[in-house]
């Protein structure tokens, strides 16, 4: 089990112009560190927090997964980030998991924004995704769900050792955001890590970013406010395993079961 390397991508996004944001991405990508094994992207990076998927969705074998596949097969690296999907005449806010050999695998938001009408124009997902990078487990959700501690809450002590969440969160309740991927990392004792746009969207609703990697006692290790930033870090695997070690709260936990 070695460490993880990672990089985020706070960026604007062109409102509703998918393929500007493509080219604007691509060339971030191009310069994230060599090492980096993930490079993760904000919620909808194609389009901004759009409530029109009839104009955007793609199905899983359009351009945009293909140019995600590309990418990751170019630059070897993991590529993860969400967008529109239509699927069965239904349409998800889907966060994709690209390995460099092709292979996709996806998360569907569980948790749909009803303030801004998400659920409306989107269907839920219900069903979580924990991928598998170099002996870690990697829990991934988006933006909303991390309001919602039981969908993130751990139900074994290690089910899970990065809690990843790609968002679109306004800057106006940017305090709820960085306080709970707090509370999330010191709960699950768990690495955190959040990745949000800056930038006005087509409403007019500024985002701050505030993304942010925060270890599994809670301390911010980066954290970037109102400008875009990429920046890549090294995870320590023995960092998770001293603290639940050291502190095996785990081990008092609630058992329970999710039901939906």
């Amino acid at each position: 089990m070695g460490n993880l390397h990672i990089s985020l991508i706070q960026t604007d996004l062109f409102w509703e112009d998918k393929f500007r944001n493509l080219e604007m991405l691509e060339k971030k990508i191009a310069a994230t560190e060599a090492a980096t094994q993930i490079v993760v992207l904000p919620e909808m990076f194609t389009t901004g927090f759009t409530m029109q998927p009839k104009l955007f969705a793609e199905t899983m074998e359009g351009p945009t997964v293909e140019w995600m596949v590309e990418q990751a097969a170019l630059h070897k690296i993991i590529l993860t980030g969400s967008i529109i999907i239509e699927e069965d005449n239904k349409f998800y806010n889907r966060l994709l998991w690209v390995l460099p050999s092709g292979q996709v695998a996806y998360y569907n938001k569980r948790h749909l924004f009803a303030l801004a009408g998400e659920d409306k124009e989107y269907t839920p997902g219900n069903k979580r995704l924990i991928a598998q990078v170099n002996g870690w487990k990697i829990c991934l959700q988006i933006c909303y769900d991390l309001r919602f501690p039981v969908w993130a809450r751990k139900q074994t002590p290690d089910e899970y050792d990065l809690l990843l969440y790609v968002a679109n969160w306004p800057e106006r309740r940017n305090h709820a955001w960085k306080t709970l991927l707090c509370a999330r990392a010191i709960e699950n004792q768990t690495y955190v890590v959040g990745v949000n746009r800056v930038g006005k969207d087509g409403h007019q609703i500024n985002h701050s970013g505030d993304s942010m990697i925060v270890d599994p006692m809670g301390q911010v290790l980066y954290y970037k406010a109102d400008d875009e930033d990429t920046v890549y870090m090294e995870l320590e695997k023995n960092v998770v395993l001293e603290a639940r070690e050291k502190f095996p709260f785990g081990r008092d936990a609630d058992s329970f079961t999710i039901g939906l």
